[in-house]
C-alpha cells in the first residue's frame, strides 16, 4: 500500500532548524558583503582604508574615475576565469538552473567568490545592487549545508531558498517579499514543507537586521494621500506602460549580451570592456555609480526635478545594461527600481501637468513605476508588490502597486515568452516552469478512475480453461491484466495476458502457480497521484483496488491507461478555452479583412 501523503512530518522540524541557522548566517554574510562594498568603494574612489558607508558619486578623481570601473571589471573577469564562471551575472538565473537541473547543488566556492566578485564590481562603481549577489551567496550557503548534511534534493532546494530569502531580508528588511521571491523564482511550488522553513529563515534574518540596523524602511518616503478612482486608473495604465518598457529593456539587455558573445576576444575581458562604459558614463553622471539606493529614496520622495530624473534614467540604463551584458557580477533589482522609478515619476509629472484634477501623486507614480518594471521583467508579480510596500512602508501605495504591477505582468506575459531571469538559462536548454498549478491527479480518487468490471481468476483454475475463454473473444477476457484470488476470495496477485498466452506454460498449469509476486494494492480512497507514485516505486503497470475499510474485497484494477484517461476532463476544459481563443482570432482576422 502507498503511504498517505502528509503536509509535513517530523523531518520538517530538522529542516526548519537548519533554515533558521541559515537565516542568521545569511544576515551576517549580508553585513560582510555591505562592509566589503564600502571598503572597496573607499579604496577605489577615496584612497583610504575604511568601511564607512560612502557614495562613489562624491569622488574627486576627475577623469581618473573612468579607469576605476575598468580595473574592477578586469579583476572580476580574472576571478571568473580562474575561480568559477558561475559568479558572472546577477546570480538568480544561475541558482534557478541548479535547482532545476542539478538537485540544487551549487559548488561551495561560489559562497566565497560571489560576494568577493560582487564587492569588487560594485565597489569600483558597477551600477548594480547588492541584492542579487547576496541572494546567490545565501543560496550557495544553503546548498553547501545541504550537501554536507546529505539530505534529499528537495530538502536541499528548500535550504537554498531559505539562504537566498534570508540574504534578501538582511539587505532590505523585507521578509514577506523574500518568501514570495523564493516561491516565485526558486522553489517553483507552494507547499507547507517548503514554505515553513523559508519563512522561519526570513524571520531570523529580519530579527538580526532589526537588532543591528533597525526596522525603518530602506527607501523612506513622505506620507501620501489615499488615491482616488481617477488616480488609481492612471497608476494601472502606468503599470501597463512599464510592462512595455520591461519587455524592451529585457530584449536590449540580452541583445547587448549577444553582441559581447560576438567579440573576438575571451569572455574574461568583457567585464573590463563594460567597465569602460560604466566609467565614461559615471564621469558625466556620477549618480549612476554604485548601488544607488539613495537615488531610489530621492525618486520616491519627490526630491529630483524633471531634468535630473530624465538624465539619471537614461544614464543608469545605459551603464547598467552594458555592464550586465558584459557578464560582470551584480544585482538587477536596484538598477531596475531606479530606471522604473524615474520613468514613473516623469509620467506622473506629465499627468499632473495635463490633468491635475485626476489627483495623481508623482511619488506614488514613481513607486508604481519602479515596482511595475520589475514585475514585467521578472514576472515575479507578488514579489514586486510586497517588496515595494515593505521597503517604503507606505500603506496608501499598496493598491496602486497591485494594479500597476498586475497590468505590467499582463503586458509582459502577452508580449514576452521568457523573462530577464529565465532567458539566459532557457537558451541553454533549461525548461523553466512558468505556472504553478495544483496537481490534477491529486484531486481524483482512485475509486473514480479505476476499471471495476474486471474478471478475477481463481488460483485453482487451469491455464487451458482460461486460454479457451480468451480465444473465444469473450469481452470480459480482453484485459491485459487479471487479478487472481483464492477459493476464499482473498487477493493473491496479478497475472498478465502475455503470461497467460506464453507457450512456455502448459495448459495443465494452475493460475496460482504463475504468480510472480505479492499483489500491489491501493485503496479506492487514495488519490491518483499516490497510486501513480506507488506504481513507479513498485515498477508495475497496474495495481489492484480495494476498499480502505474492507481491504480484502476487490473493487477493481487501476492501469496506466486509466491514469492517462483521468486527464480527459482537464484536457477537455483546456480545449474549450483554446476554441474560444481560435474563434476570437478568426473574428479578428475577418474584421481586419473587411477593413
Amino acid at each position: 500500500m502507498p503511504r498517505r501523503t502528509r503536509l509535513v512530518d517530523l523531518r520538517v522540524l530538522w529542516i526548519c532548524t537548519v533554515a533558521v541557522l541559515l537565516g542568521l548566517l545569511s544576515s551576517l554574510i549580508a553585513r560582510v558583503l555591505v562592509a566589503l562594498i564600502d571598503l572597496v568603494t573607499n579604496l577605489a574612489f577615496y584612497g583610504r582604508w575604511s568601511m564607512e558607508a560612502v557614495s562613489p558619486s562624491d569622488n574627486q578623481l576627475g577623469l581618473w574615475v573612468m579607469v576605476v570601473p575598468v580595473i574592477g571589471g578586469l579583476i572580476v573577469g580574472l576571478m571568473a576565469r580562474w575561480g568559477s564562471r558561475a559568479i558572472r551575472g546577477h546570480g538568480i538565473p544561475e541558482a534557478m538552473e541548479q535547482v532545476l537541473l542539478n538537485e540544487s547543488k551549487i559548488p561551495p566556492r561560489i559562497t566565497i567568490l560571489k560576494p568577493l566578485s560582487s564587492a569588487v564590481a560594485i565597489g569600483t562603481g558597477g551600477p548594480f545592487g547588492a541584492e542579487g549577489p547576496i541572494i546567490a551567496t545565501g543560496g550557495a550557503l544553503g546548498s553547501f549545508l545541504g550537501q554536507v548534511l546529505h539530505i534529499t534534493g528537495q530538502e536541499r532546494k528548500v535550504l537554498l531558498a531559505a539562504g537566498a530569502a534570508g540574504g534578501m531580508t538582511a539587505i532590505f528588511g523585507s521578509p514577506v517579499a523574500a518568501v514570495v521571491l523564493a516561491v516565485e523564482l526558486l522553489l517553483f511550488e507552494l507547499r507547507p514543507r517548503s514554505l515553513i522553513p523559508v519563512a522561519l529563515a526570513t524571520v531570523a534574518a529580519a530579527g538580526v537586521r532589526y537588532a543591528t540596523v533597525g526596522s525603518g524602511p530602506v527607501f523612506p518616503m513622505p506620507t501620501v494621500a489615499e488615491p482616488g478612482l481617477g488616480a488609481l486608473s492612471v497608476y494601472v495604465l502606468l503599470g501597463a506602460l512599464m510592462g512595455l518598457v520591461s519587455v524592451g529593456l529585457t530584449r536590449i539587455v540580452y541583445g547587448i549580451e549577444d553582441a559581447f558573445e560576438k567579440l573576438p576576444i575571451h569572455w574574461m575581458w568583457w567585464p573590463a570592456i563594460g567597465g569602460v562604459a560604466v566609467g565614461v558614463i559615471g564621469y558625466f553622471a556620477p549618480l549612476t555609480l554604485g548601488v544607488g539606493y539613495s537615488n531610489i529614496t530621492a525618486i520616491v520622495s519627490g526630491h529630483l526635478a524633471i531634468g535630473a530624473l530624465a538624465f539619471l534614467c537614461v544614464m543608469k540604463f545605459l551603464s547598467w545594461s552594458i555592464a550586465l551584458g558584459s557578464g560582470t557580477s551584480g544585482g538587477t533589482l536596484a538598477p531596475m527600481f531606479t530606471i522604473g522609478g524615474a520613468l514613473g515619476a516623469l509620467a506622473g509629472f506629465a499627468v499632473v501637468a495635463l490633468a491635475p484634477a485626476l489627483g495623481v501623486d508623482t511619488r506614488i507614480a514613481a513607486l508604481v513605476g519602479m515596482a511595475a518594471i520589475f514585475a514585467g521583467a521578472s514576472r515575479a508579480l507578488l514579489t514586486s508588490v510586497v517588496f515595494a510596500f515593505e521597503t517604503t512602508q507606505e500603506a496608501h501605495g499598496l493598491l496602486p502597486l497591485l494594479g500597476g504591477c498586475t497590468a505590467a505582468y499582463l503586458v509582459s506575459a502577452l508580449l514576452m515568452r521568457n523573462t530577464i531571469m529565465t532567458e539566459k538559462i532557457v537558451r541553454r536548454g533549461v525548461r523553466v516552469p512558468s505556472e504553478y498549478a495544483a496537481d490534477y491527479l491529486e484531486q481524483v480518487d482512485v475509486g473514480k478512475a479505476c476499471s471495476r468490471d474486471v474478471v478475477a481468476l481463481r488460483t485453482a483454475e487451469a491455464l487451458g480453461d482460461v486460454r479457451e475463454k480468451i480465444y473465444s473473444g469473450q469481452p470480459d477476457y480482453k484485459h491485459h491484466g487479471f487479478p487472481v484470488v483464492d477459493d476464499a476470495g482473498r487477493i493473491r496477485g496479478v497475472v498478465t495476458r502475455r503470461d497467460l498466452l506464453s507457450p512456455e506454460h502448459p495448459n495443465i498449469r494452475r493460475i496460482g502457480d504463475m504468480l510472480k509476486r505479492a499483489p500491489v494494492l491501493v485503496h479506492a480512497q487514495h488519490s491518483l497521484r499516490e497510486a501513480a507514485d506507488h506504481m513507479v516505486a513498485e515498477q508495475v503497470g497496474r495495481v489492484l483496488v480495494v476498499d480502505e475499510h474492507e481491504p480484502g474485497v476487490l473493487i477493481g484494477i487501476l492501469t496506466r491507461g486509466d491514469i492517462l484517461a483521468a486527464h480527459r476532463r482537464r484536457l477537455k476544459e483546456a480545449h474549450v478555452a483554446d476554441r474560444h481563443i481560435r474563434i476570437r482570432e478568426t473574428l479578428r482576422r475577418s474584421w481586419k479583412a473587411m477593413d
